[in-house]
């Protein structure tokens, strides 16, 4: 039997295992989270506190309940979901225009709606193979409009929507209730997100199924996937957290809005990235998503401290520098893996 040697033939590129390539392959967002909370010791001494630390993780829940779902997208190798903060708008909208009916309907029509947002872009790009930046955010275009034509523009509130219902007292506090003295209820939704994410991930067979559709389509098709169900899930599980995060930023500004969730698709993709789950697919954990969302809360924490963009009328200075961190990183972190021999980060 004649084997073809260009199967066979060893890979000779040149393959440079240097220290910092290993380094950063190895520790990859727990370095940069080293250098920014040895930053913050010579910036602030309030930095090593348990209230700042909690300030921190509190700060940025919500975007790591994004996160978690937007990372099923990426590991998919299908990039990211740009319906995200319509989903949140959304959301948040229904939950309060149905609260009168009570906090269990409210949830369930802010989620549900997500979902049926997530089920159209699961359909457009999962079975009719539509590119997903251009399609979630054409269609992030489309519902936002008719948000904006149905509430001819306008802010709707907890209190006017359900006047005298008790659910609206426990509505607005949702976000700063405490399932323990200490540990609010925000941070615990993200833990037991997390927890399910990275079991859906790594321990079932959607979680092989889309790490496979990540690395290779064609690959996956030809071993029997069904690859239109598993890319629909993974931006089904995007609306979802996005829901569920929606829900909560109403609840935070007290007050449903379509502007609600402006600017959490792309802070999301940079913590995914930062914690080493790449645009390609197929390659990243849940664990490195967390510590992206926790870096990013490290780097809003210390520029705080830092006072930058304290005499900007707006947070510009601020997104310069997350700017210019999320290309270093990603700049960084896929010349070390093509160093590495590894040309698809």
């Amino acid at each position: 039997m004649q084997v073809n040697e260009d199967i066979v033939r060893p890979d000779r590129r040149s393959v440079n295992f240097g220290f910092f390539s290993q380094l950063l392959s190895r520790m990859g967002v727990f370095f940069l989270m080293a250098i920014l909370m040895v930053a913050g010791v010579l910036i602030s001494d309030k930095f090593l506190t348990l209230s700042n630390f909690s300030n921190i993780i509190s700060a940025v829940a919500l975007l790591g309940i994004v996160a978690l779902g937007v990372s099923f997208v990426t590991y998919s190798g299908h990039f990211a979901d740009m319906s995200v903060p319509v989903i949140m708008a959304y959301s948040g909208i229904i939950s309060v225009a149905t609260l009168k009916y009570g906090m269990v309907v409210s949830i369930a029509c802010g989620i549900g709606v997500g979902l049926l947002i997530g089920l159209v872009n699961a359909f457009v790009i999962g079975k009719l193979k539509a590119n997903p930046i251009i399609w979630t955010l054409a269609f992030s275009f489309i519902v936002s409009g008719y948000v904006r034509w149905a509430y001819s523009g306008r802010q709707i509130y907890p209190d006017v929507e359900a006047k005298g219902n008790p659910a609206v007292d426990v509505f607005v506090n949702l976000i700063r209730m405490d399932v323990v003295k200490g540990v609010p209820l925000v941070v615990f939704v993200l833990v037991v997100l997390a927890i399910l994410c990275q079991f859906l991930l790594k321990k079932t067979k959607f979680g092989q199924q889309l790490k496979l559709v990540g690395s290779s389509i064609e690959v996956a098709r030809m071993t029997g996937v069904n690859v239109s169900l598993t890319v629909g899930a993974a931006f089904m599980m995007s609306a979802f957290t996005s829901a569920i995060a929606g829900i909560f930023l109403a609840s935070l500004s007290k007050v449903g809005a379509y502007y609600n969730g402006a600017g959490y698709d792309f802070s999301a993709v940079t913590a995914i990235v930062i914690g080493g789950m790449t645009l390609a697919g197929g390659r990243g954990s849940i664990i490195g998503v967390l510590g992206g969302v926790f870096t990013l809360g490290l780097l809003n924490n210390l520029m705080t401290l830092f006072q930058v963009g304290e005499f900007s009328i707006d947070t510009f200075s601020q997104n310069m520098i997350r700017g210019i961190i999320f290309i270093l990183v990603v700049g960084l972190h896929a010349r070390s893996l093509r160093k590495m021999g590894r040309d698809d980060a």
